[in-house]
């Protein structure tokens, strides 16, 4: 046993030596950072090599929407590698075909085209891309409360804090305020007044830039990284509208939110609204094999049907990529986790976060979806500060990096954003496993509750 012990350590430690030595880390300053080195994952848990294991509250940064090591997934990429393994995307395949297929089937309205990237930020700048060509217009409208990527565009387009480093002031991009009722903007009282006050915001900013100048509006159909933030009711309609009523393209980023993570196909469903382009990721593949796209409406196809467009990436469609979509969404058919997602969200995810909130002061709000939940932490509940401050960092970050290391300690590995834990386990993740990461989460709160006014 102590053999097996001094194998496992020693694996370990040579896997750490490397990354050290080799790897850079994206988000990181190099030689502040520990990471855990992992041995290997199934289902809903991954573990390190002295056996600690962890229930995935993160789905790694959610992607792996039906868990890890799913055996179908792995078998179609094995097989699709047997019989081949990769060609250039200017050819017909039948997994590139079937995969696009399949896309389309689940996308809302007319958008039955879809172009593949490797990766939710390449949809992102091929969307815009595309918008700006189809109007001829330059400028993009985003979400200060956004996340979009890190590429060139997708960067400047994002709202968060991430952007700072990289905010060029050149991007033809401009920021405006989306509905958030918790820490409203707009002095609203009210869901309705929010949506309303939000709407006439973002068209007095349509007015004001100038509608001629202006190709797409970009919205995450629910905000992901800024804090899942769901909008209220009639609020993606009404953007659906003011891009009718000025001829603006409306681009929904669904790579966090696609696939089932919200206990629909497309999150745009639960507000039946069909954009003009819709990004996707993460999900389609539950990231065994990255891939990414942007599906496409009609109007928008047709103005490339005749002139060439001018995009394309080496990788697009690849097969092994979309072997595995094509094994992801028939499994999610086939197991029916779409509407198991959307069960444990509404039985267990949002019922046992909201006891929760009843029994912490620090927990100031419960929002979220399907396997799609987030926790506002507070100061104090009353006048809503924050349990740190926006883009904390070292000591001012210590109340949150010791919540999660409470959580760690206990077993869940949790993703942790500013201010809040984000609750986003695989979609389907049984219910003992919920009630396990639940209980671990209350115990972990305690730590975040010292901290409350």
């Amino acid at each position: 046993m102590n053999a097996e012990a001094d194998a496992l350590a020693a694996a370990q430690d040579a896997v750490k030596d490397a990354d050290r030595k080799h790897v850079f880390h994206s988000w990181s300053a190099q030689e502040l950072i520990d990471p855990l080195a992992v041995a290997g994952a199934e289902g809903s848990y991954f573990w390190d090599y002295q056996g600690n294991r962890y229930l995935d509250f993160s789905s790694a940064l959610v992607y792996t929407n039906i868990g890890y090591q799913h055996p179908k997934i792995a078998a179609a990429i094995q097989d699709q590698a047997a019989k081949l393994c990769t060609v250039a995307p200017g050819f017909a395949v039948d997994v590139r075909s079937e995969a696009a297929r399949l896309i389309a089937e689940r996308t809302p309205g007319d958008l039955d085209k879809i172009f593949f990237t490797n990766a939710g930020a390449e949809a992102v700048e091929n969307a815009v891309r595309m918008a700006r060509l189809h109007t001829g217009r330059p400028k993009v409208l985003s979400a200060y409360r956004s996340y979009h990527g890190a590429t060139s565009t997708a960067i400047n387009l994002t709202g968060d804090a991430r952007r700072f480093g990289n905010d060029t002031a050149t991007a033809g991009v401009v920021h405006f305020w989306s509905p958030f009722a918790y820490r409203s903007p707009f002095y609203a009282t009210t869901e309705a007044e929010e949506c309303e006050r939000a709407l006439r915001h973002l068209e007095d900013t349509i007015v004001f830039e100038g509608p001629q100048s202006i190709a797409a509006i970009i919205l995450e159909t629910v905000g992901g990284a800024p804090g899942v933030l769901v909008h209220p009711a009639g609020y993606l309609p009404g953007v659906r509208a003011l891009c009718d009523r000025y001829g603006i393209v409306f681009v929904l980023d669904e790579i966090m939110v696609g696939f089932g993570r919200t206990g629909k196909w497309f999150a745009s469903e639960h507000w039946d609204v069909t954009p003009d382009l819709l990004c996707f990721a993460k999900g389609v593949t539950s990231g065994y094999v990255p891939l990414g796209g942007v599906a496409i409406s009609a109007a928008i196809a047709e103005t490339f049907a005749r002139k060439p467009y001018p995009g394309g990436l080496t990788y697009s469609g690849h097969v092994l990529a979309c072997a595995a979509a094509v094994a992801t969404i028939n499994v999610m058919e086939e197991e029916g986790i779409v509407e198991q997602s959307a069960r444990t969200g509404a039985e267990l995810l949002g019922p046992g976060l909201r006891v929760l909130a009843e029994r912490h002061p620090s927990v100031g709000e419960v929002r979220g979806l399907g396997t799609f939940w987030a926790l506002e932490l507070v100061r104090d509940a009353a006048t809503r500060e924050p349990l740190v401050p926006y883009n904390a960092s070292g000591a001012d970050n210590a109340p949150m990096a010791e919540f999660g290391a409470a959580l760690k300690k206990g077993g869940l590995w949790p993703l942790l954003a500013g201010n809040r834990i984000h609750v986003a386990p695989p979609c389907n993740i049984s219910p003992e496993d919920v009630a396990k990461g639940l209980a671990i989460l209350d115990e972990a709160l305690s730590v975040a509750d010292a901290h409350t006014a």
